[in-house]
């Protein structure tokens, strides 16, 4: 592997930290299938004629498939999941993740197709949404609502959002990392998991910086900012658990 290829796969990590952490469902599990691909990628020569990024994309399905086949077709089958993924969350072009998962241009877009369709049967829970900024909270309940959810609560600092977990019971928290003057997202975050248990999305414009696998981080991140379909999977993946239960 030559140093520019080394450098790829350095910056590609994070990201594929963050895909893998969406389809599984979970920080540790989304892990392991990262240092299972990274393995596979750094010992067979087959996927050089792909970009490291594309490469793990595409390594990481195949290593979900392999050790979770059986929930490979529970609601939205894994292939439609991956695109959704790929399409929205790591902002790939439709080729692109194609490349990836080894298909053609043609069967990609069928199945994305398929994907969002399913979406709109997704199993609708109340949000809190964590924002600082009015207007930017105002467009995020937007988005929820389109989403088919309802909105617990907007808070704006650290102790609203804690107070208003509480008093909601929120299905999913949607949360900012940076409240500026009133607190820090994770804090208020951590706080609420004490005592009330909900899958959580961190939405940030950096994150590359939560994805470094070194510490407890975020199973769901998405970056600012972000289309209503980049929510809409997110939320399902959150609310799923990365699958749909039967």
């Amino acid at each position: 592997m030559t140093d520019l290829t080394r450098q790829e796969l350095v910056k590609a990590l994070p990201y594929a930290r963050r895909f893998a952490r969406a389809l599984v469902g979970d920080q540790k599990t989304g892990d392991q299938l990262v240092a299972v691909a990274l393995k596979e990628l750094m010992e067979s020569p087959s996927r050089n004629d792909l970009s490291p990024r594309q490469a793990l994309y595409g390594l990481l399905v195949s290593a979900f498939m392999e050790r979770h086949g059986k929930d490979a077709t529970v609601g939205i089958p894994l292939r439609q999941r991956a695109l959704l993924l790929l399409t929205s969350l790591e902002e790939q072009s439709l080729s692109s993740s194609a490349r990836a998962l080894g298909i053609t241009d043609e069967e990609a877009a069928v199945e994305l197709n398929k994907a969002r369709e399913g979406l709109q049967g997704i199993a609708q829970t109340s949000v809190l949404i964590i924002e600082d900024e009015p207007i930017i909270a105002m467009d995020i309940q937007d988005l929820v609502e389109r989403c088919g959810h309802r909105i617990a609560g907007v808070a704006h600092t650290e102790a609203d959002a804690v107070a208003l977990a509480a008093k909601t019971k929120p299905g999913l928290i949607l949360a900012d990392i940076n409240l500026g003057g009133g607190g820090d997202g994770m804090q208020a975050v951590g706080r609420i998991l004490r005592t009330h248990e909900a899958p959580v999305i961190f939405v940030t414009a950096y994150p590359e910086r939560l994805l470094t696998g070194e510490t407890q981080e975020p199973s769901f991140v998405i970056t600012k900012p972000f289309e209503p379909m980049t929510l809409a999977v997110a939320t399902y993946q959150a609310v799923t658990g990365g699958v749909t239960p039967v």
